[in-house]
């Protein structure tokens, strides 16, 4: 097995180039939904970010061992993209994006939860069992607290809409290490992009009503090429430098950049509740994930999660 490096230069690199990368998506979305449906942005983003990582999948013979799994990796598809892109663009029609980036951030904490459930008795520790409350007090804080964002019950369901992603997001991993933990993840996504795409086609053409503007596509484009085709390119390095373990670490650093995008382009409020809630959020997220420690434990062989956003 290779050794896992340190972080060096080119590794820092790619840790801020996917900080960046993971974060912009809410950002892109928040403009595509300005004049396309949530199922032709689904599509778009899909079916473009699949043409262009099909070269790379195909090089490196990754589609034929997802092809032998193709049951599981629909499944894969359905709960890592399907669910969550038609979700996230459809709360973002009310949501802010930055509102939106940090609620997905909740991915460790219903990780937790999931890992407790399937056995796994470390969460009861007192550091990660504070981080699950300390957390889901900050969520609670954000969507119920001083200078609610969200206003009435369409933003409250969409708040909900944005946390059930960050739940399947949560789950998507455990089908990686339990049914595809042998394909390669390249194959995996490629065809899952590929299948998600080809079923929301039928719908987009179906509930886009108005003619799209420039800008909504210039940001379509964006997010399949930057956030969905290069992203998860630059993830497979990032993990290739630093190992599985510290590769995710980005997704730390992923809501401050969604809300400051949202913030300094699209001048979006910065609420009391939101400035309350975020350190809570982050700092349950870390707890319940790392138990309060900076040691990086070995690597298991499983694959982090994908796709945030």
């Amino acid at each position: 097995m290779k050794p896992v490096q340190r972080f060096d230069a080119r590794a820092w690199l790619l840790f801020a180039a996917m900080a960046l990368l993971w974060g912009i998506p809410y950002l892109f979305i928040k403009q595509a939904v300005d004049s396309y449906s949530p199922a032709a942005v689904v599509a778009g983003r899909t079916l473009l970010g699949a043409v262009i990582l099909l070269p790379f999948a195909l090089r490196s013979n990754a589609l034929r061992p997802a092809l032998g799994k193709i049951g599981w990796v629909l499944a894969f598809g359905a709960i890592e993209m399907a669910g969550p892109f038609l979700l996230l663009s459809h709360a973002e029609q009310t949501l802010t994006s930055g509102l939106t980036g940090l609620l997905v951030a909740t991915v460790p904490l219903f990780a937790a939860l999931i890992a407790f459930g399937g056995g796994d008795r470390s969460v009861l520790k007192p550091a990660r069992a504070i981080g699950l409350f300390v957390g889901f007090a900050g969520v609670a804080i954000i969507v119920a607290g001083p200078g609610l964002a969200i206003g009435g019950g369409a933003g409250l369901i969409a708040a909900a809409e944005v946390l059930l992603v960050a739940l399947l997001y949560a789950i998507a991993p455990f089908v990686i290490a339990t049914k595809l933990r042998d394909v390669p993840a390249l194959g995996t996504i490629t065809l899952a992009l590929f299948a998600v795409g080809i079923f929301y086609t039928p719908i987009a053409f179906l509930t886009q009503h108005e003619i799209p503007t420039v800008s909504s596509t210039v940001a379509l484009v964006a997010l399949a090429v930057l956030c969905t085709a290069l992203a998860f390119i630059v993830f497979f390095a990032l993990i290739a430098r630093v190992g599985p373990v510290r590769a995710p670490l980005f997704t730390y650093v992923n809501p401050v950049v969604a809300i400051v995008l949202g913030l300094i382009v699209l001048g979006e409020p910065l609420t009391p509740g939101l400035l309350l809630g975020f350190p809570l959020v982050i700092a349950g997220c870390w707890l319940a994930a790392t138990g309060g420690t900076l040691r990086v434990r070995k690597p298991t062989g499983e694959l982090p999660p994908v796709a945030p956003g």
